[in-house]
């Protein structure tokens, strides 16, 4: 299936106003093309794009990713640049000159000293920047790693310690802090360790599986054959196997690499990304993306490949756009230079974990997901839902996408069983994300963060937990029970979990399986459990309302501010959110008998209990006046007197509303009141009824005092009833101190003559 959609999607160009696709870079890209460039370096580390000119090394943030953000720059002598890096304090800058020598400057002195290689038959690969407590730099040469300490006078390198071994290429990244050193014939072995703030690990060396071609000839494992992703706080090696057309994935452990299982490939040069955690396998021969979901069980993409698509690109727009603005477009489209409008060129690299550098051109892009486009080609609700509940970095859009898609189902009125699906996951998620503390966390840490890059100190560190167990094939289950959960979500078996990756520790539930292996590393700290974002303020629940007033019939096009949308981190869904946002809009619209939407309301009533969520009150209420518009007091008992109707005061007056044609449900809504202690409003009803001598009862036992006595008295004299005036005015003259010299006990005393009088004529 997927290689005919490749052959038929291999010659789509970039985006028109009307083109299919799931992922697309935003037009206009970063700018990095200076005159007298020698190359362009991406360091992971501090996520800065580095280019370096004879005497100036340039530098970009990027993230957070703006095409607007001010370039710095530093003065360096002139040499040849092989490797470039700032240390994650960015105090120091250090410069791979050759394969035996890197120079370090220090920025506020301008200082500079070198460090080479002890021996010529050794040569550097390169190097990386750690938050190792034992060390800051390590050089990965041919004959293993050195791993230096810089004093702190920032005058030399300290050697702390050498791990020999042959290397011929190495693959890092800082985002996972793992470095794999390939050895071999076919450079298929591995030996790999993590330096992080939590200490250095080294991984059981391990061998990837390699195909052999026809010729039995033994293909050789290239560097850029391996791709380090991070998905959901767990590290996976990618390794593209060019002979059998798969791309085979390892799982890291503390005392195991499991091999996860093998997906095809149908290109000859393939790259990857991780963008909200979702894995983008680019096609590059054939100009598409396939999008993998792998916390899913199914190793089935997400979405049919379709191309990687431009977007804002002025030439992009639609042909009625460009019959009414063709002047404008044709004076536009002279500062454009061609390049930008290229897919896939020969020029781009792909960098962890979600930038796309054109080295050739000077550009640098940013991967988005188009969560919308992704929802709309699948016709499996159920797992666009759970996919779309695990999105942070939209979590409004796929908010509001969850929302439309579950009130589409029950405007179509689909069948119970797949609505009850539905809302069964929206409802577990929700519990999960409040046990976990994702729910509410305010801003994202990156939008408040300093202007020195947050992530170069940010500590990566890893769980340990022996209960945990992972399949061979990477199969994940679902959510676990709420006990279990909330028990577990400490101790959990993440391999490797950073903190680059947002909120993942947070929302990774427990994986079981065949084998029992733990994960790398030991107890995770509260920063880490609490995922990237940890330190953000409190988002009340009120705020995310306000937000998505005005969604609820056109969601996607809420005129909702770029910073309301980041004060939103999670997608999940709340009970008070459900009822607004869902229910009480398809009330408004339904037609009929309401028994469906009867039957839609016990489904979510019946899991909200099973997660022991509490439900707004309305939904209760609502339920009330749909069972009533029908009649249907018999079943409207049971509800109550089942408990599938929560008691409360809302519940009760409705109740009573509801009973004015039924006697027996104004008396379940007057028992209720009285159930919950609510004696003043039982008393006012009982007053309102025509009740006011056992109202007077009641109020007496019960100690109402909150009630006016004119209310009885008024009442009293309705009915035109001396005896029944003369019996409230004797009961607080009897029980009320001080209520003969009240104005109400001489107005209605004259009013009871009066009527006395009257009687007696």
């Amino acid at each position: 299936m997927f290689r005919k959609a490749l052959s038929s999607q291999s010659s789509t160009g970039f985006s028109g106003s009307g083109a299919l696709s799931h992922v697309y870079i935003q037009y206009p890209p970063l700018r990095c093309n200076i005159p007298g460039a020698r190359g362009l370096f991406y360091d992971d580390g501090n996520k800065l794009l580095v280019l370096p000119t004879s005497d100036q090394v340039i530098s970009w943030k990027t993230s957070p990713f703006s095409p607007l953000v001010v370039p710095a720059s530093d003065s360096v002598c002139e040499g040849p640049i092989f490797s470039i890096r700032y240390s994650l304090d960015t105090k120091v800058l250090a410069i791979q000159r050759s394969n035996h020598e890197i120079q370090f400057w220090i920025r506020e002195t301008g200082n500079t000293f070198s460090q080479k290689c002890r021996s010529d038959s050794e040569s550097i690969l390169g190097f990386f920047w750690t938050d190792c407590p034992t060390c800051d730099i390590v050089f990965v040469k041919t004959s293993g790693l050195d791993l230096f300490s810089l004093n702190c006078e920032y005058t030399s390198l300290h050697l702390v310690e050498t791990k020999r071994f042959n290397v011929s290429w190495y693959v890092y990244t800082h985002e996972s802090r793992l470095v794999l050193l390939a050895s071999g014939m076919q450079c298929k072995s591995f030996t790999g360790y993590q330096l992080s703030s939590a200490g250095i690990i080294r991984l059981p060396r391990f061998e990837m599986a390699m195909a052999k071609s026809e010729a039995n000839n033994k293909p050789v494992l290239a560097a850029e054959d391996i791709h380090i992703v991070t998905v959901y706080g767990r590290i996976y090696c990618l390794q593209v196997d060019r002979v059998a057309m798969l791309l085979h994935s390892y799982r890291f452990y503390r005392d195991a690499v499991v091999q996860q299982g093998s997906l095809p490939i149908y290109s000859s040069k393939i790259a990857m990304s991780v963008v909200d955690n979702v894995l983008l396998v680019h096609q590059v021969d054939a100009k598409v993306v396939i999008l993998y979901d792998i916390f899913s069980d199914s190793r089935a993409p997400i979405s049919a490949p379709l191309p990687l698509l431009l977007r804002g690109f002025p030439r992009s727009i639609s042909a009625s756009s460009q019959s009414s603005s063709r002047d404008t477009e044709s004076s536009g489209a002279k500062d454009l230079s061609d390049a930008e409008a290229i897919i896939y060129g020969d020029g781009w690299s792909f960098l962890v974990p979600d930038l796309i550098c054109d080295a050739v051109n000077g550009f640098l892009w940013k991967i988005h997901l188009d969560l919308e486009a992704i929802s709309a080609s699948s016709s499996e609700v159920p797992s666009v839902l759970e996919f779309l509940q695990r999105r942070k970095l939209e979590a409004y859009k796929a908010k509001q996408l969850c929302l439309s898609i579950t009130r589409s189902l029950i405007l179509e009125r689909r069948p119970v069983p797949m609505v009850a699906r539905a809302i069964d996951i929206l409802v577990t998620s929700y519990s999960y994300s409040i046990k976990t503390g994702s729910y509410l966390k305010g801003m994202k840490a990156e939008k408040s963060s300093p202007s020195v890059v947050p992530q170069a100190n940010s500590p990566i560190t890893v769980s340990d937990d022996s209960s945990t167990r992972v399949g061979a094939y990477g199969k994940s289950v679902k959510y676990e029970t709420a006990s279990r959960v909330h028990n577990e979500s400490i101790n959990r078996s993440s391999t490797f979990s950073g903190s680059d990756s947002e909120d993942n520790v947070a929302m990774e539930p427990q994986k079981t399986s065949l084998g029992d292996l733990h994960s790398l590393g030991g107890k995770m700290d509260g920063e880490i459990l609490m995922g990237a974002e940890s330190h953000s303020n409190g988002l009340h629940q009120s705020a995310l309302q306000s937000q998505l007033l005005g969604a609820v019939n056109n969601p996607l096009n809420a005129n909702v501010s770029n910073h309301q949308e980041s004060l939103v981190t999670s997608a999940a869904i709340s009970p008070d959110e459900v009822y607004s946002f869902i229910f009480a809009p398809v009330e408004e619209e339904i037609a009929g008998d309401s028994s469906y939407l009867v039957a839609i309301i016990v489904e979510f009533l019946r899991s909200a209990n099973l997660e022991k969520i509490k439900v707004h009150p309305n939904l209760y209420v609502l339920t009330i006046q749909l069972l009533a518009r029908n009649e249907r007091y018999a079943e409207l008992g049971l509800f109550v007197l089942n408990k599938i109707l929560e008691p409360s005061k809302e519940v009760a007056l409705q109740l009573l509303e509801s009973g004015r044609q039924n006697i027996q449900t104004r008396k379940l809504g007057l028992d209720m009141l009285r159930q919950l202690s609510l004696h003043h409003d039982y008393v006012l009803l009982l007053v309102q009824d025509g009740y006011y001598l056992e109202a007077l009862r009641y109020a007496r036992k019960n100690k109402v005092n909150s009630v006016r006595p004119s209310l009885f008295l008024e009442a009293a004299y309705a009915c035109n009833d001396s005896q029944q005036l003369a019996a409230v005015l004797r009961f607080f003259s009897d029980f009320i101190p001080g209520f003969k010299s009240t104005s109400d006990h001489n107005t209605y005393g004259r009013v009871l003559a009066e009527m006395n009088s009257s009687v007696a004529t």
